[in-house]
């Protein structure tokens, strides 16, 4: 997918944020885009942003959760444009609050839309992809509370560390294959992610969720003293990055050099747990990597090093 002109694309969510700052880095790079949406509003915004790529955007109303919708939607993207090479499943609601205090509705909601939605959206298009045999890319919006745990947003975490986990192993098993696999872990984008409850199902209305004043008032806080632009990425470098990733067929695509730290100390926090006490015999060994199958980290880890490598030098 380094060549991307005349390639097409699926974004789910396409019509603002995130999902907005990835169609328009692919439409400048001279790629088809189906957006899908939600709100009207947003989507007269978004066509305004993209009307210079002409009859290259193409608009539909779905909600990525409803399967039969989705299945729709595929098929007016191959009447649309004729094919499909790239899927982005961005789509994503904010459900934001300690897990001891969710409700069924809550856990129901998030998982619908930031997992269920993004099995839908591989489901649908995946098969689509392989059909015409020109390779392409299966990408996922996840966050960085797919890689570590927030405590002040337990479900959300769970739903995107589901989806860290589906598009790593995705990748394992498309290894080999001329369709890659990707997914976006970004920290605070300006997006209105926060108003995502507008969107929110009337048969999943409870949620157990009040803001925590003290977070709230830390967060003000932080604010005030900030003068300058908006703390997060813009959307529009975000959407650049996504595009760089995919034409790199990079498995993860990050933001957050501030957090090496964290990273570091998760990976060693899970190998330090490893027992010292226990010893698997051979024979269990060679069952459980059986199980396990073609593990893609080493292979990921000694490109990315590589390429940093390269890039210091020039």
């Amino acid at each position: 997918m380094k060549d991307v002109e005349g390639k097409v694309a699926f974004i789910t969510g396409g019509n603002s944020g995130i999902g907005l700052g990835i169609a328009r880095a692919c439409v400048d790079a001279g790629m088809k885009v189906v957006i899908t949406y939600r709100t009207k509003s947003n989507l007269d915004d978004a066509m305004e942003h993209l009307k210079h790529a002409g009859d290259r955007v193409h608009a539909v109303n779905v909600d990525v959760t409803d399967r039969a919708a989705m299945e729709k939607a595929a098929d007016e993207t191959v009447k649309v444009f004729k094919k499909v090479h790239v899927i982005v499943n961005n789509a994503g609601v904010a459900v934001v609050g300690g897990l001891s205090k969710a409700t069924y509705d809550d856990w129901d909601w998030a998982m619908g839309v930031n997992l269920n939605g993004v099995f839908n959206g591989i489901h649908t298009f995946l098969p689509r992809i392989q059909s015409h045999g020109e390779g392409g890319q299966v990408v996922a919006t996840s966050s960085l509370a797919g890689l570590l745990g927030h405590g002040p947003a337990a479900v959300y975490t769970a739903t995107k560390f589901a989806v860290v986990g589906m598009m790593e192993a995705l990748r394992a098993e498309l290894d080999g294959t001329n369709i890659g696999v990707s997914v976006f872990c970004p920290g605070i984008v300006n997006t209105n992610i926060g108003k995502s409850a507008r969107n929110r199902p009337s048969n999943l209305p409870d949620t157990g969720f009040k803001l925590d004043p003290k977070m709230v008032a830390q967060m003000e806080a932080a604010r005030k003293e900030h003068r300058g632009p908006p703390a997060g990425m813009d959307a529009g470098e975000a959407g650049q990055r996504v595009l760089q990733g995919i034409r790199n067929n990079d498995l993860y695509i990050l933001t957050t050099p501030e957090f090496e730290s964290h990273f570091r100390e998760r990976g060693e926090a899970i190998v330090a747990s490893l027992p010292t006490d226990v010893k698997a015999g051979p024979e269990r060994e060679q069952f459980g990597r059986i199980i396990l199958g073609k593990q893609i980290y080493a292979d990921e880890r000694d490109r990315r090093l590589c390429a940093r490598a390269k890039a210091q030098k020039t």
